[in-house]
């Protein structure tokens, strides 16, 4: 049944993109949250037309016909996706003790707000679980219910100003974190400290490998649904970091018959058989994986030789 209200703080975060910008929007005017904090950075001087697209996503979200305080936080200058991200979290968590977040090309099912609303009230005292996700790379559960992950994935999530405020940035520990947490795996290890290092380098623009690594940092969980509740539209030429259309994932769909998520699947402790599931079909993790990330020229040579 739709609640006459959210309860639960929204925060949406926008940049460049009217088209996946409206619809996501959409999705969440029909819950019609109470309280709505709206992220946008600014346009890039060299992109030609860009401020002009700023303009038309921001005037999106001027719509809101229902009983709501709406807060915005507006770059004037292009921040990065870094810093922008991060910052607006961190400014959200500056008024409120608990958020759903969404990007602009995050499309939820009706059923991912009440799966957040309902896990941030389930596991508020439980120190262990840092985040819920909506997603489910088809990890094939016969049962309906959530699990918990190592995996704090950011397509559609929620988490509390306290599990927020132990984020870091710059995260200059990444090694011994990732030593901690991967040394049965050295595959999986090896993959993850080339990413962090493309972070920290500066090569590679997020804010989100830094939220794993603050959960791992603190060998914490994320809270996941058995069926998926987010589906990224965002995958594409234009995108930052999600440019191959032809990934398994950008065919991903919300389910369409949710059963009850609300009853854990196991203790709280991660899913060795999810995660792998996540490796496999999310962060790609494999020896070529790592090898491209190594000799990049090994990628320029191949689709010079259409391979």
């Amino acid at each position: 049944m739709l609640e006459s209200h959210y309860d639960v703080p929204v925060a949406f975060i926008i940049f460049n993109r009217p088209d996946v910008t409206k619809r996501v929007f959409s999705e969440i005017a029909k819950q019609r949250p109470k309280r709505l904090f709206i992220i946008a950075d600014g346009a890039r001087a060299h992109r030609e037309g860009e401020a002009d697209r700023v303009a038309v996503t921001r005037a999106i979200t001027e719509n809101v016909d229902w009983p709501c305080e709406v807060l915005r936080n507006y770059a004037e200058d292009n921040m990065g996706c870094k810093r922008r991200v991060a910052s607006g979290i961190t400014w959200v968590f500056e008024h409120v003790d608990r958020a759903v977040i969404l990007e602009d090309d995050c499309l939820p099912a009706a059923a991912f707000f009440s799966f957040c609303r309902d896990m941030l009230t389930k596991y508020k005292s439980n120190g262990l679980v840092f985040s819920i996700s909506g997603s489910n790379f088809g990890s094939g559960d016969a049962e309906r219910g959530h699990y918990f992950s190592r995996y704090a994935l950011m397509w559609g999530w929620a988490t509390w100003r306290d599990r927020w405020q132990k984020y870091e940035i710059e995260p200059v520990d990444y090694k011994r974190v990732l030593a901690r947490t991967w040394w049965r795996r050295p595959i999986v290890f090896a993959y993850w400290l080339m990413v962090s290092r493309s972070v920290m380098s500066g090569a590679l623009d997020t804010w989100d490998i830094q939220w794993i690594l603050t959960v791992w940092r603190n060998r914490g969980l994320a809270c996941r649904p058995s069926q998926n509740l987010v589906e990224n539209l965002g995958f594409g030429a234009e995108a930052t970091h999600t440019r191959d259309a032809n990934s398994q994932l950008a065919q991903l769909r919300v389910a369409v018959d949710v059963e009850d998520l609300t009853t854990p699947l196991s203790s709280v402790a991660a899913s060795v058989r999810r995660d792998r599931v996540d490796e496999e079909r999310w962060a790609l993790i494999n020896i070529r994986s790592i090898l491209l990330m190594r000799f990049p020229w090994i990628g320029v040579i191949k689709k010079a030789l259409g391979q």
